[in-house]
């Protein structure tokens, strides 16, 4: 369902994109060869009509589209907690033969190293000439 309102959805767009480019600012819409004489298809404020009224459906119908998709894509996941998906055991370790299986226990809690002590610092030297030899 969702694949089939994004297609609409894009096609919306390109058609919104098309129309919108169409349009004329001077209210000679669909006017592309020039002239502008009794020939037309149409004259120049029955084609600016119907093209504003062409791009304010097209842009409901995708704002539409934009909503259902928003809704679409924000119910797909329910939040889960994640003590949830915690494993409380461990998974057995493979048979091997016929040996017990080894009691699981909590592991040894990890402690931080000690500091080591400071090192008290040396007494100055002081500077000598190099000798020569």
């Amino acid at each position: 369902m969702e694949t089939v309102v994004l297609v609409i959805h894009l096609l919306l767009a390109l058609s919104l994109v098309g129309v919108i480019l169409i349009q004329r600012s001077e209210g000679g819409g669909l006017g592309i060869g020039g002239g502008g004489g009794m020939g037309g298809m149409m004259t120049a404020r029955s084609t600016a009509n119907l093209l504003t009224r062409t791009t304010g459906i097209l842009a409901g119908c995708f704002m539409l589209t934009s909503i259902v998709l928003a809704v679409m894509a924000g119910g797909h996941h329910a939040p889960v907690s994640l003590i949830q998906t915690i494993p409380t055991q461990q998974p057995a370790p493979p048979d091997s033969g016929n040996a017990a299986p080894a009691p699981v226990s909590a592991p040894a809690p990890v402690s931080a190293p000690a500091p080591e002590a400071p090192v008290a610092p040396s007494a100055p030297v002081a500077p000598s000439a190099p000798v020569a030899q």
